[in-house]
């Protein structure tokens, strides 16, 4: 049983001037944040050092970040991690700390905060992680870099299996995809960890997988239906691979919130992150990607190469 009738036909090319004022306006409030507020950088990218703590009971969040602040890491972030019984203590990088101390510090924070507990049972330390401040330098150009070279790929890959008008298309809605999800993380100051720019990666994948799928039906319709204007081929291709497309984007969505109620903190932001990417891939594939190689075809006859004049001997 199909989900959606084979004889639908919805004026995709009809509302794509609405989906780029969507679209361009979710942008914008993207890039506004990403320029006054940005990103809130985890250790793996501003360097520092993080603890991970196992209580009896309840942790005493207030009483542990009083104590910190007698001992001078006031700043210090204190979270719960994944039950009320342990939390994540992250430190902001000091310029001149290293590993070793970092172990010492967690150490001193143990011996601190035990008193809090009473006769209850001891404070256990179960991790701690240290990141350099190169390191994290380094981290953060890596992780831009990965993912204008997914961009590039996927710029040529297009380009060579389709022609330059859809690999132009593809591109850009990818880019509209990163620069979504990245917004996002900046209105909501959730922490940005090399987990998001792995889960962003993956955003890239099933994004571009989605798109190359309309692609591949416009190119076939393009064939059969030789006499018909391109916008008609549009959408006719979306139509018939809309049913394909929300099928797929349904069951990664059921999925992805499973694994935010139930997967735990380790894999949260991952699901979450992937979670929006599905979403703003799967418009894209549609209402970005599509429309683009239809504006693209239009500057060409528009604007068609000059022609050289042929001179006789």
């Amino acid at each position: 049983m199909e989900l959606l009738r084979s004889d639908l036909n919805v004026d995709f090319v009809g509302f794509r001037k609405w989906a780029y004022a969507i679209s361009l306006t979710t942008l914008l409030i993207s890039l506004v944040f990403l320029v006054t507020k940005g990103l809130n950088f985890g250790l793996d990218f501003s360097g520092g050092a993080v603890m991970q703590l196992r209580f009896p009971g309840p942790a005493p969040i207030a009483g542990i970040r009083g104590a910190l602040g007698d001992i001078g890491l006031g700043a210090a972030v204190i979270q719960e991690f994944g039950s009320p019984e342990e939390i994540l203590i992250r430190l902001h990088q000091q310029e001149d700390a290293k590993d070793g101390e970092a172990s010492r510090m967690a150490q001193k924070i143990v011996e601190v905060i035990t008193p809090l507990v009473g006769g209850a049972g001891k404070v256990e330390l179960r991790r701690v992680e240290f990141v350099g401040p190169q390191v994290g330098r380094e981290l953060t150009v890596n992780g831009i870099w990965a993912v204008i070279y997914s961009w590039l790929a996927i710029l040529v890959y297009v380009g060579i299996r389709f022609e330059f008008r859809f690999a132009f298309g593809a591109v850009l809605a990818l880019v509209h995809d990163v620069f979504i999800t990245l917004g996002f993380f900046a209105v909501t100051q959730k922490e940005f960890t090399l987990v998001v720019v792995a889960a962003i990666l993956t955003i890239i994948g099933y994004s571009i997988n989605d798109t190359i799928v309309v692609f591949d039906r416009i190119r076939d319709e393009t064939k059969r239906l030789r006499q018909q204007s391109l916008e008609v081929v549009i959408n006719e291709s979306v139509n018939r691979t809309l049913s394909r497309t929300i099928i797929t984007s349904l069951t990664v969505v059921l999925v992805l919130v499973a694994l935010i109620f139930f997967g735990g903190e380790v894999i949260h932001d991952f699901a979450l992150t992937l979670l929006l990417g599905v979403v703003v891939g799967t418009w894209s594939s549609i209402y970005v990607a599509s429309p683009i190689v239809l504006e693209v075809e239009r500057w060409r006859r528009r604007h068609p190469p000059a022609r050289t004049a042929s001179t006789g001997v």
